[in-house]
């Protein structure tokens, strides 16, 4: 695949798509991520001025920090830093949690939190938010519903994590960032393919073959089953909510 020439595609679909809203522009959040990171600059590229990539620290590595602003200062993206932790730490102490837990009720406030800030300035600015989510995420559910699942386009939830990679060094993404462990942040030493149970590789490869109908021969039964198991549960997550049809008398 001619990665050049996909991120050319992609970045003309986000205008098409914002075009086609009547909207002026997008905004992102900037994690400090290969998958945030690539968004950004597809984002630049549709939108030279009108973006915004919006950094929201609540309780992020330092390094994660550095590297959000690293991909700001390389490409030249308009930016905005924005502490959500005194919000987090005031919303804990209302519900009466610590802060501090690795319960997925709690973490998940943090992506939601981020969520409402992406909207209030795409409501201000008559911007799209812009998701970061790719494929293998998708598959398996793996983002917080009304969180960073909350957004109205996601331009590389159709790759794979090992696709985005490559696009990422097309583009130029900093070597450091496109190596370092995947995580969501959502705690201390928390990473993707821990809280999944699978190596990204394994899974895209398994995601490839079940698209093309390949034989599943070469997975083992247990990835195979848990991916499956686990794409069914989450299916619910990438859907509009069911609604109660009433029977016409």
């Amino acid at each position: 695949m001619d990665y050049k020439k996909l991120s050319t595609e992609i970045s003309e679909w986000i205008k098409r798509e914002v075009e086609r809203a009547k909207c002026k522009g997008v905004v992102f959040g900037l994690s400090g991520g290969v998958d945030s990171s690539v968004v950004g600059i597809l984002c630049k590229k549709a939108f030279p001025h009108d973006h915004l990539a919006l950094l929201l620290p609540c309780f992020t590595s330092k390094e994660d920090l550095e590297d959000a602003n690293l991909v700001v200062e390389k490409f030249g993206l308009n930016s905005k830093m924005i502490n959500l932790e005194p919000v987090f730490l005031e919303f804990s102490r209302i519900l009466g949690i610590d802060p501090d837990s690795r319960e997925l009720s709690v973490a998940n406030i943090k992506p939601r939190l981020r969520m409402i800030t992406l909207y209030y300035f795409a409501n201000k600015m008559n911007y799209l938010v812009v998701g970061t989510g790719n494929k293998s995420e998708l598959t398996m559910g793996y983002f917080t519903k009304y969180g960073d699942g909350g957004v109205d386009i996601l331009p590389i939830g159709d790759l794979t994590k090992s696709e985005v990679y490559k696009l990422a060094r097309a583009l130029g993404v900093p070597e450091r960032i496109i190596k370092k462990p995947p995580s969501a942040g959502l705690w201390p030493g928390q990473t993707d393919e821990g809280e999944m149970g699978v190596k990204y590789k394994e899974l895209d490869r398994l995601i490839i073959a079940l698209e093309r109908g390949r034989s599943l021969s070469g997975f083992k039964k247990d990835v195979v089953e848990k991916v499956l198991k686990r794409s069914k549960q989450v299916s619910h997550k990438l859907k509009p909510p069911k609604i109660f049809k009433v029977k016409l008398a």
